[in-house]
């Protein structure tokens, strides 16, 4: 099974990403799609995130009936904070009959060479590029299989969702429903 690893911090998750993981199991060789809930990714301040279980659970309601989409946790598990290469180590040696690839924004694209271990990324492990707004893709790399997808352009972010919900505007339509009720209901974000 060829599985997408597709990180983030979900900080909400929205229907931006939902899409992009939507056209990469149309349009391209992956059997499914993992979004894995990075619990502190080494460029951004962990102060502005909503709880780790919280923001996985979030993940999982948007997904819920998505068969062939996965939240998970497999960082919660790991040294803080969060690698790529470790946990694409830890997932090799934990599924040695799946072949995985990362999915990646043209934005992270371009700091791929600032990562921890990236020429191992490289050399292991095909990444998947869709384009950002305002992100070029320009591949400097000598080694390693990249793959770029014309995925659809969205100007959503969680920032914004988290700056409308800080206002007391409408996030509506920007995340799923589900997402919606519960950030609410549990006032994530004010």
């Amino acid at each position: 099974m060829k599985v997408g690893l597709y990180f983030g911090s979900f900080n909400p998750i929205h229907h931006g990403h939902l899409i992009i993981a939507n056209f990469m199991l149309q349009n391209s060789d992956l059997d499914q799609i993992w979004l894995v809930v990075s619990p502190q990714n080494p460029f951004k301040q962990s102060a502005s995130l909503l709880n780790s279980y919280n923001r996985l659970n979030l993940v999982q309601m948007a997904i819920e009936g998505e068969p062939k989409l996965k939240a998970s946790d497999i960082e919660f598990r790991l040294p803080q904070p969060s690698y790529t290469v470790n946990t694409l180590a830890y997932l090799q040696e934990k599924y040695p009959t799946h072949e995985f690839a990362i999915i990646m924004g043209s934005d992270s694209f371009e700091n791929l060479a600032k990562w921890k271990n990236y020429e191992f990324i490289l050399q292991h492990c095909p990444v998947y590029v869709y384009r950002r707004p305002g992100h070029d893709i320009i591949n400097n790399f000598k080694t390693g299989t990249i793959k770029i997808l014309d995925a659809p352009l969205l100007q959503i972010s969680a920032t914004h969702i988290r700056n409308n919900i800080k206002q007391g505007k409408s996030i509506r339509y920007l995340v799923p429903d589900k997402v919606l009720e519960e950030i609410e209901r549990n006032r994530y974000y004010l």
